[in-house]
């Protein structure tokens, strides 16, 4: 941020995402790929902050994880959507000068947890809020579905059940109780989910067909129903399988695979995978529990009773599930939405 900036930032947090559950149910007629999944927040997020600036276009600066352009690109992409939504809305002479964007990267790239889309509806609220207005949430959603599928769960907020190709978003309560707790295990591999989708469209799917659309339409109704923490960390051995995309991830990730049951072996339990990966991820009801977790993890890649794909160690983390916060609101204000 530069001394051409007027105002302070606005800054919003731009939590990841963990799919519990992601069931395909085919390609549609407009190439996207028809989905039902489950879809929480964690408490792994980017940090974004946006100012009013008199340079003469929209930039953004990123520090952290090394992200290439696609997360400038969904940015930058998501400040263009809001405001031309905007000039829809509100006519072509409203003011919406342009924005200069700081992003404070967490989030692992390309990895099944979403977090440039979580970063472009962060851009959408923010740039909103920077520029004083508010739209109504059928042109915020617009503005969302135009830049990427995932972007629309992340303007709702909170747990929801997903369908469509991401456009379709219902809310559910999230689980009563202490946030479990996620084990995420990012190899350091980027995955692009054109050639998961590839993939899974020539052929590479579960056999049990049907199998994870009706553990996702289940889970959603106990949601709905009023579920307990310890019910969900329960369900997880369960939810760990319901992915339609994990064949097809584990032949564009060759040691994907491998991976994934090293994890089991280390520690005893289903390993479940988010997206379209390579994260990988387990359920635990509590910090501590993830965290013993976690360190088995470390020890068993250091000693080579686990190897994991890509070029380096694989990113590793611990993240409470995020429990029931409102969209990403006000916009008009200034400050966190945490």
């Amino acid at each position: 941020m530069s001394d051409t900036l007027r105002g302070d930032p606005v800054v919003r947090v731009a939590h990841a995402k963990l799919n519990l559950t992601l069931a395909v149910l085919g390609r549609r007629a407009d190439g996207y790929h028809a989905l039902h999944s489950v879809m929480v927040p964690v408490e792994l997020a980017d940090r974004l902050s946006l100012a009013a600036t008199s340079a003469g276009g929209d930039t953004l600066h990123v520090d952290g994880a090394d992200c290439g352009p696609a997360v400038d690109n969904l940015v930058l992409r998501a400040i263009a959507a809001a405001r031309a939504e905007a000039r829809t809305e509100l006519g072509p002479s409203v003011a919406l000068g342009p924005l200069a964007c700081r992003l404070d990267k967490r989030i692992p790239v390309a990895a099944g947890l979403a977090g440039g889309s979580s970063d472009a509806a962060a851009a959408i609220d923010g740039a909103l809020a920077a520029w004083g207005i508010d739209l109504p949430a059928g042109a915020r959603q617009r503005a969302a579905a135009s830049v990427g599928s995932d972007v629309p769960f992340f303007l709702a907020g909170g747990w929801a059940v997903v369908e469509g190709r991401g456009e379709v978003v219902r809310p559910v309560p999230s689980v009563r109780g202490s946030a479990p707790v996620a084990l995420l295990v990012t190899p350091a591999v980027p995955v692009g989910t054109p050639a998961v989708f590839a993939a899974w469209t020539a052929g590479l799917r579960p056999s049990g067909h049907g199998a994870a659309l009706a553990t996702s339409r289940h889970l959603a109704d106990e949601l709905l129903a009023g579920m307990a923490a310890h019910a969900l960390v329960v369900r997880a051995g369960i939810l760990a399988h319901a992915n339609d995309l994990m064949p097809a991830s584990g032949h564009v990730v060759p040691g994907l695979v491998a991976l994934r049951r090293g994890m089991i072996r280390a520690l005893g339990t289903a390993v479940g995978q988010s997206g379209s990966g390579p994260t990988l991820w387990v359920l635990y009801p509590s910090l501590e529990d993830a965290s013993a977790a976690a360190d088995a993890v470390r020890d068993a890649l250091a000693d080579g009773r686990i190897v994991a794909p890509g070029d380096g160690p694989p990113a590793v983390h611990v993240a409470p599930l995020v429990l029931d916060r409102p969209a990403i609101v006000p916009t008009g204000s200034n400050g966190s939405d945490t």
